[in-house]
């Protein structure tokens, strides 16, 4: 009960965030409480950090990889290139912009897509002059994207990042395993999300409302470098991920070489990028986040709930693989929206760690921890740091939508869209596992 009023009074530190507090001194407040209190103990904070550096180092590296190309005017580009594409045609619009989502989420991470791609969503429908309605559902199917289609590959989601870690699962594995899997998972969401805004969506919009794509264009060398940088990185996860080289290394070595071009080194002419202020808005307070909470959470486990978990787990495995990898996915899902996704991360992976079941269903509960962490979320507003974020910059944008309204489209859309992932995860593993 101690470990559980800790872990409270942090997660409501974490949300209310006072005044010169960020999420890092928060959670770390959380933590400072845990070690007077005896939950965890000064040896604790080894095995934690072990547990999350990597992840964490390696979204801040892709943080300021897509920030840098952010103030490049990149994302702009692309997006008005999407806005293009749709011709005029709302319903075309729609769908393009979900799936530009999507490929967002999967490289520069469901916090990446959230915070870059929804005030660029907003400038263009207020450029087409849409509706409230239109804006509404362009701007929740920008949101929903961002974490339901964050499930690819490792990179692609902090929750991804600690899992695969965790299970020694490699770069490889993972992709083979989930890529097919998160297919379904977009598939899935932009059919719920045109079932509850599909009427919304105006079927024409003025193309010539819109400016030129070249136009968003700031540094024009950093623009050019994005896809060969994404190539680069991509190949050098697969290529290295043999050799288990920490994939914060692999980022901070890209996001190394877009602050050299983006800073003119070894050139005479100044950069046109502002680095001091992408540095400045890179979330260095996550590195803080993810110690604090996660031995918040660590000292939760042992005291008691991790035993919980992995019987609820073991329970589950006697009725079957399909059974035990929907069940789980939906018991990680329900936890993360009421205590945030990264700590339900660590706690899943505590309670599969310690439980006595088959290895297929491991494997299964495995992944179906990841999925239910990624998409379960977003029930509530604070089940993920990216609904945060996006709640914030929507906020800073004039759009302000309650908790109340966010929770009632959440629970619309999210269960239909979990259980057919889990599905597929149930369906695609045995058969990737034969191979």
């Amino acid at each position: 009960m101690l470990a559980l009023a800790i872990f409270v009074f942090t997660l409501v530190l974490v949300v209310w965030q006072p005044k010169g507090l960020g999420i890092g001194w928060s959670a770390l407040a959380g933590a400072a409480l845990a070690l007077l209190a005896g939950v965890v103990q000064l040896a604790d904070i080894a095995v934690v950090w072990q547990i999350v550096w990597d992840a964490t180092f390696t979204f801040v590296a892709l943080i300021v990889i897509s920030l840098i190309l952010d103030e490049a005017g990149f994302f702009a580009w692309t997006a008005l290139h999407i806005a293009r594409w749709g011709n005029g045609r709302g319903h075309r619009l729609f769908p393009l912009l979900v799936l530009l989502g999507a490929v967002i989420s999967a490289f520069f991470a469901n916090d990446g897509a959230a915070l870059l791609l929804t005030p660029i969503v907003i400038a263009i429908l207020v450029r087409l002059k849409f509706t409230p309605q239109a804006t509404l559902a362009f701007i929740m199917a920008t949101g929903f994207i961002a974490d339901t289609a964050s499930l690819p590959l490792v990179i692609s989601n902090l929750v991804n990042i600690v899992s695969a870690n965790y299970f020694g699962v490699s770069f490889t594995r993972y992709a083979a395993v989930m890529a097919p899997v998160n297919l379904v998972s977009i598939l899935a969401t932009l059919a719920v999300l045109w079932l509850a805004f599909g009427r919304h969506i105006p079927r024409r919009y003025p193309v010539d409302a819109l400016e030129d794509p070249a136009a968003a264009i700031v540094d024009a060398q950093v623009c050019r470098l994005a896809f060969p940088l994404l190539a680069v990185l991509l190949v050098a996860y697969f290529v290295l991920s043999a050799w288990r080289v920490p994939f914060s290394l692999v980022t901070g070595a890209g996001a190394l070489a877009l602050l050299g071009v983006a800073g003119r080194v070894g050139q005479r002419q100044p950069g046109v990028v502002p680095l001091a202020k992408v540095m400045r808005h890179a979330p260095w307070q996550i590195v803080l986040f993810s110690l604090g909470m996660y031995l918040v959470v660590y000292g939760l486990g042992q005291a008691g709930l991790a035993a919980l978990g992995a019987a609820a787990l073991e329970w589950l495995s006697q009725l079957g693989p399909l059974a035990a990898t929907v069940g789980a996915g939906f018991l990680a899902a329900v936890t993360a929206s009421v205590m945030n996704n990264l700590p339900s991360t660590l706690l899943g992976a505590l309670a599969v760690d310690h439980a006595q079941v088959p290895d297929l269903t491991r494997q299964l509960m495995v992944y179906a921890n990841v999925i239910g962490n990624d998409l379960g979320p977003k029930f509530t507003p604070i089940g993920s740091l990216a609904t945060l974020l996006w709640l914030h910059v929507l906020a800073a944008k004039g759009y302000r939508i309650g908790w109340g309204q966010y929770m009632k489209i959440g629970l619309l859309i999210t269960p239909p869209v979990l259980l057919a992932t889990l599905l597929a995860l149930a369906w695609w593993l045995p058969r990737v596992a034969a191979l």
